[in-house]
Formats: structure tokens, sequence, C-alpha cells
């Protein structure tokens, strides 16, 4: 059975993913201030996040279109699969959703199922990757949907971040309350709940210091290591992604590991100089 896994564009897409014609992106859009940014092949970071540092006034992100979905389901592959971005951080879990309804309203019965990643950026890789080998052993689509939704609630996402002002402008930190000592150089070492909001583990003072703390959280919540896939993205900070592999890599054995850059509006969450785990 042929299958195309759409991913929105908070994830990021591996460069075999996308030289494969089973997986796709449905573009998310941002404005800052009276810019407006579509997070295609066209996104340009170091002016995005350029023009955010200036902005007074936080980047106003939108989600992918039920419409844009539905097209996206409108193709020759029997199974139909998209991984979205939290559905406690952006509306694209319930737009991917609307679109499914709307494409059975208008074409018919097809299998289609959107899988809310509960996380983001390099969160949403995995699951897509996990789409794939499920697909590629020949599993029915119930027991890819299955097998998925149970890989989403055994992963873990972890992040250090140089600030949270972006975060905090977008009313993400609704359940955070510690406050971060900016003049001492404080560093939060921030995580997910299973629901796929943000919660504050600890902190540190000073990067360096809080990417050790965050590795000590995830050896602590750390099982069955040798099944999993070690993922790190980064946003202009390769050395820090390195360092925090090499910890990891020392302190536990992994499937595999890989790391990414930030490449599109994930970079409006990670900031210049954030990194995202997620095993």
């Amino acid at each position: 059975m042929s299958y195309k896994i759409i991913v929105d564009s908070c994830g990021e897409l591996t460069k075999e993913m996308k030289g494969s014609e089973c997986f796709e992106t449905a573009s998310l859009e941002v404005d800052v201030d009276d810019y407006h940014i579509i997070d295609d092949e066209t996104f340009d970071q170091a002016d995005f996040l350029k023009r955010v540092a200036a902005s007074p006034t936080s980047p106003k992100s939108s989600c992918p279109s039920p419409e844009r979905y539905m097209e996206g389901y409108r193709c020759e592959a029997d199974h139909v699969y998209a991984v979205t971005l939290s559905a406690e951080l952006s509306g694209s879990y319930n737009s991917a959703i609307l679109g499914k309804n709307l494409y059975h309203e208008e074409y018919g019965d097809k299998d289609i199922y959107v899988f809310n990643s509960r996380s983001a950026s390099v969160g949403e890789t995995l699951i897509a990757m996990k789409i794939a080998e499920c697909e590629e052993q020949g599993m029915e689509f119930a027991q890819v949907v299955e097998t998925v939704e149970a890989y989403i609630s055994g992963q873990h996402t972890y992040f250090v971040l140089e600030t949270l002002d972006t975060l905090r402008k977008n009313g993400r930190l609704k359940g955070v309350k510690a406050v971060v000592a900016t003049a001492l150089n404080i560093k939060p070492v921030m995580g997910a709940t299973p629901e796929g909001t943000i919660l504050q583990l600890g902190q540190a003072r000073g990067v360096k210091k809080a990417l050790a703390k965050m590795t000590d959280e995830i050896v602590k919540d750390l099982k069955n290591s040798k099944e999993k896939i070690l993922a790190i993205s980064h946003c202009n900070c390769r050395e820090r992604a390195e360092y925090v592999r090499e910890i990891l890599m020392e302190k536990a054995e992994f499937k595999d590991s890989l790391i990414l850059d930030t490449a599109g509006i994930s970079s409006m969450y990670a900031a210049d100089g954030g990194v995202i785990v997620v095993v």
C-alpha cells in the first residue's frame, strides 16, 4: 500500500525525507509587525531572527488552513497521515482534523489520520520517521496508528533557550510560574508535559550548565535507550547540540542519533542559540 506523510513546517525534515515523495510539508505563516513570512523554501532564517529581535511585539503565527490540509490529503496514496505541532501550542492539529472532515465530505472515504505530536521540531520528525518505518514494514493502517500513538506516549521533549521572551509573549508559558533572573544569566531547563504543554524542569546559571542539567533530566527519565533515536535540533548553535549529544552518548546507548537545524518557523520558538532534544 502507498502512503504519504504531511508534516507541518514546525517539524524539521531530514535531507532524505525532503528527497522522498512520501513526505510533504504544510507551511505555517508568521507576521512580524507588518512583514508577512511563509515558512517554505523562501524562508530566510537570518532575516527572520533579525526582525524578531528588533520588533517590540511578538511574532504572530498562523497554522496551515483546513483547505491546505484537505488538498494534501487529495492524492494517490492509500494511507495519508498528518503530524502537527502540539495541539496545546498551535491550531495546526485542529486545522488538520477539519481538513480531514472536509476531504471526507468532498471526496468520500479514505484512510487519513492526524497525529498530535504533543511536541514540536524534531519531535515531529521522529514521529514522521516512525510512521514511515511502520509502513515500510507492511503494517495495516490501524496497526500503524496504534503503534505510532504508543510511540508518541513514550516520547519526551526537553529544551534550553537563550530567552523565553517569544514563548512568554505568545502565551505558551501558561503553566510556568518560575521567574527567570535574566540579570544573573539564569537559564531555565524546560520540558513538555504528556499533554504537550510546557513546564520548567529546573534552571542553572549560564547556558552550558543548563545544557548539562538538561542531560541529567533526560537520563533520569530515559528508558530502553537502545531502542530510541536521540534527536537534537538547534538554532545557530551546532556546537551546543554536539556538546549535548556527546554527553548523552557517554551516559547511554542509543539506536541512532541525529542533529538538525531549526530551518523554519521553529526558529521562533527555539530562538537564536536554543537547543531542543527529543527521545
